[in-house]
Formats: structure tokens, C-alpha cells, sequence
């Protein structure tokens, strides 16, 4: 599903390497997530193939907010939106006149969207995580402990405390990696900012 390839990315590495590990790394993750009840951000995103072939460029804007809301804008040529009121998760398409209507799965191994805005602490429930910090960066190696997953690997990375970047490798080696820019946290957002209406005419598919 085109929506869940939205929330992903690519770590910076620079300056001495600081390893840590077990208890520890979930420990640092979810104290950084906490820290973000809401997040505001631009985004560019990059997908390549395993080869490192580009094979889609894309730009947009995002909102998350605790427990489970997000809102995923991608700009034209490719525009779409992708909205959860913590329910359900709305996928529009523009171009095709669709909206495709799906139950959130909270299980956070299923949407790294959830990682943004989803419950913390079952984090340790659902990856094997290991850490390192370069400087101001913190990087997360994230390794779902189930194999119906989207992802084989997830990697998200914090400068100076806030959301960075992310990156996802799927099990064939497709690379989608997302940057975030103009990041503000813990801003005021209404709920409102998280129901879509479908336009009147749209074709619905209920999955």
C-alpha cells in the first residue's frame, strides 16, 4: 500500500560513534518520542530501488499527534493524502477520484507511522532496537521481531532531539528514505486537522 511507503528515510554520520544497547536503546527511543506529543514538518522523500536506481522523488507536508492521528500530504505531480483518526486510515487519490478506507493496525511493526504517533511503549513488543550517536544525531536500527511486516529494517534519526530523518528497507532491498525539515514540536493541533471528507462523487473502497 502506496500509504505506508510515506513515513521513512536516511541517517547522517558524522563525528565519533557512541553504541549502545538492549534496554537502554528502547529506553533513549521512547523518551525521544515522548518528548514530541505533536509533530509539524516538511518532508522530501526518495525511493531507489536495490541497485540505488531513483525510482520516485516526492515532497509534502506532515502532522502527528499521540495516540494514533497523522496526516500525510505528498505535493502534486503525485499528489496524495493520507489521514488516520486513530480508527481508521484514509488514502486519497486525487488523480483517480478514490478514497481507500482501511482499519488502523496499532501492532507498530505494521506502519512506521505509528512511531510518530502511535503508543511508545510497545515499542520493545514489536522490534529488536540498537542505537549509536554521532555528535548531536542519535540513530535508531529498528529490526521487526515478526515477519508479517512491511519492512525488514527501519532506522530513524534525531538531531538534537527532534525527528530527523527515516529510512525503510523492504525484502527486496527497495530503500525509501525521508527527510524532514521545519520540524516543530508540541504545537497546538486540532483534532479537526485529522478527518478527511470524502469529496461528494469519489469513488470508496473499504478495505
Amino acid at each position: 500500500m502506496r500509504a505506508i511507503r510515506m513515513l521513512l528515510v536516511s541517517a547522517l554520520a558524522l563525528g565519533p560513534v557512541a553504541a549502545f544497547a538492549g534496554e537502554q536503546d528502547v529506553q533513549r527511543l521512547t523518551q525521544l518520542l515522548e518528548k514530541s506529543q505533536t509533530i509539524e514538518a516538511n518532508f522530501s522523500q526518495l525511493t531507489l530501488d536495490a541497485g540505488g536506481t531513483s525510482l520516485q522523488e516526492t515532497s509534502g507536508k506532515m502532522t502527528v499527534k499521540r495516540p494514533g492521528l497523522f496526516y500525510w500530504h505528498t505535493d502534486a505531480p503525485q499528489e496524495q493524502v493520507v489521514v488516520s483518526d486513530g480508527i481508521n486510515v484514509t488514502l486519497w487519490d486525487p488523480d483517480l477520484e478514490q478514497a481507500t478506507i482501511k482499519k488502523l493496525d496499532v501492532r507498530l511493526n505494521q506502519t512506521p507511522a505509528l512511531l510518530l504517533s502511535g503508543d511508545v511503549s510497545k515499542i520493545s513488543q514489536s522490534f529488536d532496537i540498537t542505537s549509536k550517536q554521532q555528535g548531536d544525531v542519535m540513530d535508531f536500527t529498528l529490526k521487526p521481531k515478526t515477519k508479517d511486516t512491511l519492512f525488514d529494517s527501519l532506522r530513524v534519526s534525531f538531531r538534537k532531539g527532534l525527528i530527523n530523518d527515516m529510512q525503510l528497507i523492504d525484502s527486496v532491498g527497495q530503500r525509501t528514505n525521508i527527510l524532514f525539515n521545519g520540524v516543530k514540536a508540541n504545537q497546538a493541533v486540532a483534532d479537526s486537522r485529522f478527518k478527511f471528507d470524502i469529496p461528494k462523487g469519489a469513488d470508496v473502497i473499504k478495505e
